[in-house]
């Protein structure tokens, strides 16, 4: 019979998402909620906290195994591409414009992972640029510019 391990880092982070998520829910319900089909101020965040104690206790309870693995090589890579992509798109959309700023941000983001290949990133950042158009310009009907000034068509 195994006995059983407990992982002391993942059950604390497991109990910081529950106390963060209890912290916001309780301040949710400052604001009014509403209902499900009038939502209120207080409803998203609310559903949000939820959202976080659910994935705390997930964490919290599988903190409790029989083996662990041992964690891998911090992955540099993915950390410097990944993590500046959504930076690079907040400071160059109005500049550049919705189209060029979602293509870039594809494109640094894909080549977090060492298998991406340059034609394959090209496409991904193509395919997720004419979605998110799709989506937000004529789907939803936000109004932004396309391009932008520093693009002189």
């Amino acid at each position: 019979m195994k006995s059983l391990s407990f992982n002391m880092s993942e059950a604390m982070c497991g109990l910081i998402f529950i106390g963060l998520g209890v912290a916001f829910g309780w301040q949710a319900f400052e604001l009014d909620l509403g209902t499900t089909f009038r939502m209120g101020p207080g409803y998203f965040p609310f559903v949000l906290s939820l959202v976080l104690v659910l994935l705390g206790a997930v964490i919290f309870l599988q903190s409790g195994k029989v083996a662990h693995e041992p964690l891998g090589a911090i992955a540099w890579r993915g950390m410097l591409l990944i993590l500046p992509a959504p930076v690079f798109f907040g400071l160059t959309v109005r500049g550049l414009g919705f189209v060029p700023a979602i293509f870039f941000t594809a494109l640094i983001a894909s080549f977090a992972s060492r298998k991406m290949k340059a034609h394959t990133a090209v496409i991904l950042a193509a395919g997720l640029t004419v979605f998110s158009v799709v989506v937000f310009n004529y789907g939803l009907g936000l109004p932004f510019q396309r391009f932008g000034p520093w693009l002189k068509f």
